[in-house]
Protein backbone atom coordinates (compact mmCIF):
# COMPACT_ATOMS: atom_id res chain seq x y z
CA UNK A 1 0.00 0.00 0.00
CA UNK A 2 1.26 3.24 -0.91
CA UNK A 3 2.37 5.55 1.73
CA UNK A 4 -0.75 8.57 2.35
CA UNK A 5 -3.69 6.67 0.92
CA UNK A 6 -6.43 5.29 2.51
CA UNK A 7 -7.59 1.78 2.76
CA UNK A 8 -10.22 1.47 -0.48
CA UNK A 9 -13.47 0.69 0.74
CA UNK A 10 -14.99 -2.37 0.80
CA UNK A 11 -17.19 -3.05 -1.79
CA UNK A 12 -20.72 -4.93 -0.76
CA UNK A 13 -22.99 -6.20 -3.53
CA UNK A 14 -26.64 -7.53 -2.92
CA UNK A 15 -26.23 -10.81 -3.76
CA UNK A 16 -30.45 -11.03 -3.72
CA UNK A 17 -33.11 -9.00 -4.97
CA UNK A 18 -35.81 -8.02 -2.40
CA UNK A 19 -39.44 -6.97 -2.97
CA UNK A 20 -42.91 -6.55 -2.23
CA UNK A 21 -45.02 -6.01 -4.63
CA UNK A 22 -48.61 -6.66 -3.51
CA UNK A 23 -51.44 -5.24 -6.20
CA UNK A 24 -55.54 -5.37 -5.93
CA UNK A 25 -55.51 -5.87 -9.37
CA UNK A 26 -59.48 -5.77 -11.04
CA UNK A 27 -61.15 -6.47 -14.55
CA UNK A 28 -64.64 -7.11 -15.79
CA UNK A 29 -65.88 -9.64 -18.28
CA UNK A 30 -66.16 -8.31 -21.97
CA UNK A 31 -69.24 -5.31 -22.11
CA UNK A 32 -69.29 -6.43 -18.16
CA UNK A 33 -71.77 -9.06 -19.27
CA UNK A 34 -72.82 -11.13 -16.22
CA UNK A 35 -71.23 -14.45 -17.84
CA UNK A 36 -69.33 -15.85 -15.24
CA UNK A 37 -72.41 -17.85 -13.19
CA UNK A 38 -71.99 -18.20 -9.01
CA UNK A 39 -71.64 -22.14 -9.10
CA UNK A 40 -68.39 -21.51 -11.69
CA UNK A 41 -66.94 -19.13 -9.79
CA UNK A 42 -65.00 -21.16 -7.65
CA UNK A 43 -63.63 -22.87 -10.33
CA UNK A 44 -62.78 -20.08 -12.09
CA UNK A 45 -61.11 -17.90 -9.40
CA UNK A 46 -58.98 -21.61 -8.60
CA UNK A 47 -57.45 -21.89 -12.51
CA UNK A 48 -56.51 -17.88 -11.83
CA UNK A 49 -54.78 -19.15 -8.89
CA UNK A 50 -53.12 -21.83 -10.57
CA UNK A 51 -51.67 -19.75 -13.57
CA UNK A 52 -50.79 -17.41 -10.78
CA UNK A 53 -48.55 -20.09 -9.16
CA UNK A 54 -47.10 -20.87 -12.47
CA UNK A 55 -46.22 -17.41 -12.66
CA UNK A 56 -44.54 -17.07 -9.21
CA UNK A 57 -47.02 -14.88 -8.24
CA UNK A 58 -48.20 -15.19 -4.88
CA UNK A 59 -51.82 -14.74 -4.46
CA UNK A 60 -53.74 -13.84 -1.12
CA UNK A 61 -57.21 -13.37 -1.96
CA UNK A 62 -59.54 -13.60 -5.30
CA UNK A 63 -63.26 -12.85 -5.35
CA UNK A 64 -65.68 -11.41 -7.43
CA UNK A 65 -69.16 -11.89 -8.94
CA UNK A 66 -70.29 -12.84 -12.45
CA UNK A 67 -69.15 -9.75 -14.31
CA UNK A 68 -65.61 -9.33 -12.80
CA UNK A 69 -62.67 -10.35 -10.56
CA UNK A 70 -60.53 -8.97 -8.34
CA UNK A 71 -57.15 -10.34 -7.75
CA UNK A 72 -54.93 -9.65 -4.60
CA UNK A 73 -51.28 -10.87 -5.20
CA UNK A 74 -47.59 -9.91 -4.96
CA UNK A 75 -45.90 -10.19 -8.46
CA UNK A 76 -41.95 -11.20 -8.38
CA UNK A 77 -39.82 -8.26 -8.97
CA UNK A 78 -39.00 -10.09 -12.38
CA UNK A 79 -42.69 -10.04 -13.76
CA UNK A 80 -43.79 -7.13 -14.90
CA UNK A 81 -47.19 -6.49 -14.22
CA UNK A 82 -48.83 -5.70 -17.64
CA UNK A 83 -47.31 -9.20 -18.65
CA UNK A 84 -48.84 -10.93 -15.06
CA UNK A 85 -52.31 -9.29 -16.21
CA UNK A 86 -52.35 -10.63 -19.51
CA UNK A 87 -51.44 -14.29 -19.09
CA UNK A 88 -53.97 -14.52 -16.28
CA UNK A 89 -56.71 -12.90 -18.37
CA UNK A 90 -55.75 -15.42 -21.34
CA UNK A 91 -55.06 -18.27 -19.84
CA UNK A 92 -58.19 -18.10 -17.60
CA UNK A 93 -60.69 -17.07 -20.04
CA UNK A 94 -59.29 -19.95 -22.54
CA UNK A 95 -59.94 -22.62 -19.99
CA UNK A 96 -63.37 -21.06 -19.29
CA UNK A 97 -64.21 -21.64 -22.76
CA UNK A 98 -63.10 -24.81 -23.02
CA UNK A 99 -65.12 -25.53 -20.39
CA UNK A 100 -67.81 -24.49 -22.08
CA UNK A 101 -68.33 -20.68 -20.18
CA UNK A 102 -68.43 -18.48 -23.46
CA UNK A 103 -66.64 -15.25 -22.15
CA UNK A 104 -64.08 -12.84 -22.81
CA UNK A 105 -62.16 -10.43 -20.49
CA UNK A 106 -62.06 -6.94 -20.58
CA UNK A 107 -59.03 -5.28 -22.87
CA UNK A 108 -58.06 -3.46 -19.96
CA UNK A 109 -57.76 -3.28 -16.04
CA UNK A 110 -57.49 -1.75 -12.76
CA UNK A 111 -54.04 -2.39 -10.85
CA UNK A 112 -53.79 -0.31 -7.45
CA UNK A 113 -50.86 -0.92 -4.94
CA UNK A 114 -51.66 -1.95 -1.46
CA UNK A 115 -49.49 -1.25 1.29
CA UNK A 116 -49.10 -3.41 4.60
CA UNK A 117 -50.78 -0.78 6.36
CA UNK A 118 -53.78 -1.49 4.33
CA UNK A 119 -53.72 -5.34 3.76
CA UNK A 120 -55.73 -6.60 6.15
CA UNK A 121 -58.59 -4.03 4.69
CA UNK A 122 -58.16 -5.02 0.84
CA UNK A 123 -58.12 -8.97 1.64
CA UNK A 124 -61.35 -8.59 3.47
CA UNK A 125 -63.06 -6.17 1.10
CA UNK A 126 -61.74 -8.94 -1.94
CA UNK A 127 -63.40 -11.87 0.34
CA UNK A 128 -66.71 -10.01 0.79
CA UNK A 129 -67.70 -9.02 -2.77
CA UNK A 130 -71.05 -10.82 -2.97
CA UNK A 131 -72.15 -8.65 0.16
CA UNK A 132 -70.48 -5.82 -1.16
CA UNK A 133 -72.04 -6.42 -4.73
CA UNK A 134 -75.85 -6.12 -3.13
CA UNK A 135 -74.88 -2.37 -2.49
CA UNK A 136 -72.76 -1.37 -5.11
CA UNK A 137 -72.49 -1.93 -9.09
CA UNK A 138 -68.97 -2.42 -11.25
CA UNK A 139 -69.30 0.58 -12.98
CA UNK A 140 -69.51 2.42 -9.28
CA UNK A 141 -67.09 0.67 -7.85
CA UNK A 142 -64.09 0.76 -10.47
CA UNK A 143 -64.75 4.66 -10.50
CA UNK A 144 -64.47 4.42 -6.73
CA UNK A 145 -61.30 2.63 -6.66
CA UNK A 146 -60.16 5.14 -9.47
CA UNK A 147 -60.28 8.15 -7.39
CA UNK A 148 -59.41 6.53 -3.95
CA UNK A 149 -56.18 5.97 -5.82
CA UNK A 150 -56.26 9.60 -7.23
CA UNK A 151 -55.99 7.89 -10.76
CA UNK A 152 -56.85 10.88 -13.57
CA UNK A 153 -59.70 9.60 -15.82
CA UNK A 154 -62.08 10.31 -18.20
CA UNK A 155 -65.57 9.19 -16.94
CA UNK A 156 -66.87 9.10 -20.84
CA UNK A 157 -63.59 6.44 -21.50
CA UNK A 158 -63.26 4.11 -18.61
CA UNK A 159 -65.41 1.52 -19.60
CA UNK A 160 -65.47 1.79 -23.62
Amino acid sequence: MEQGHPPAPEVRHMSHTYAQNVIHVVFSTKDRRKAIPEEFQPRLWAYAAGVCQNLGILVHAIGGTQDHIHLLIQIPPSLPLAKAVQTIKSNSSRWANEEDHKFAWQEGYGAFSVSRSRFPTVLQYIRNQKAHHRRMGFDTEFLALLEKHSIEFDPRFVFG
